[in-house]
């Protein structure tokens, strides 16, 4: 795991270039404490480099910053 260090508002992240899941404008790359990647911190956005992200219980993200969204897993167009 190659991970690059990045400064944010909560501190020093270690983000993995090669792993994350595809938003609506840029991927959530996974993100952790630690640069060995031990210690998963969460998600950090692709599309404007911040770490302030919510996650729910159904799988979705979005960034609080830029609002780039993964859709929940278990997604149904129904529910929009």
């Amino acid at each position: 795991m190659n991970l690059e260090s990045v400064t944010t508002h909560t501190g020093e992240l270690f983000v993995d270039h090669t792993a994350g899941d595809n938003g609506s404008k840029g991927a959530f790359l996974r993100a952790y404490d630690d640069p060995r990647g031990e210690t998963r911190w969460g998600f950090f956005c692709a599309n404007c480099g911040a770490a302030d992200n919510a996650v729910d219980t159904m799988g979705r993200i979005e960034c609080n910053e830029c609002g780039n969204v993964r859709k929940p897993d278990g997604w149904d167009d129904a529910h929009e």
